[in-house]
């Protein structure tokens, strides 16, 4: 398998253009899953690495981008705005790229939940999948980050830790999985939010490729 082909992507902003970097492989199977990485971490953490790598040894194309502020060097994510205009670019970046093919929105944590906010906003993609979506922040319930989730028409995957601190109480997140129009969760039993499971030793990237096959069968389905 060749490596991803590495390119720059303009997104316009509101202070004017800004370029970030993708990481891209061409499908052979007719999906692209587009992949955007958590808060903490950018395109390249090995999480993300294995995710791909393994998805495109299953003939998907591939295209992990990096949002704005980390290619500025800055540790925080800035307004969802420029988020949203980001997933805009790279989405129109891979469909330039592969016209005819679907496209399949994915992000851990921060960035599907941003892939979301942009399609509820009106960014058209095939489904949605998230690796870990941050329903709120850990301890904090009241603080929800899903009024935007019923207004998605698109299939969404969750692929979530039964022990993820941000879904927890259990029941408000199956409340806001049930108040979506197509929605579906996949459970890691024991995982957290980076899916690490207590008492078994997998490297960030063996976790991130055990994920694939969930999203390609999801993708495959659509």
């Amino acid at each position: 398998m060749n490596p991803p082909e590495r390119r720059p992507i303009e997104v316009v902003l509101p202070a004017g253009p800004a370029t970030v970097s993708a990481l891209w492989t061409p499908p052979t199977n007719g999906t692209v899953v587009v992949v955007a990485h958590g808060a903490g971490a950018g395109m390249e953490h090995p999480f993300l690495t294995g995710f791909t790598e393994a998805l495109a040894a299953d003939g998907f194309g591939t295209l992990r981008f990096n949002f704005p502020y980390v290619e500025q060097g800055r540790r925080m994510p800035g307004p969802a705005a420029h988020a949203m205009a980001t997933w805009r670019a790279v989405v129109d970046a891979a469909r330039e790229s592969a016209p005819e093919a679907r496209i399949v929105a994915t992000g851990k944590s921060y960035g599907g939940r941003m892939a979301s906010m942009a399609v509820a906003d009106g960014l058209d993609v095939d489904a949605l999948a998230y690796l870990g979506y941050p329903l709120h922040p850990p301890g904090s319930p009241e603080k929800l980050r899903a009024e935007h989730s019923p207004g998605i028409a698109v299939p969404q995957l969750f692929v979530e830790g039964s022990n993820d601190p941000f879904i927890q109480p259990r029941a408000q997140f199956d409340e806001v999985v049930a108040g979506c129009q197509d929605a579906r969760v996949v459970w890691i039993e024991g995982g957290g939010h980076s899916f690490e499971v207590k008492g078994r030793k997998v490297t960030a990237s063996e976790a991130g490729a055990s994920l694939a096959p969930i999203v390609a069968d999801f993708a495959a389905a659509r």
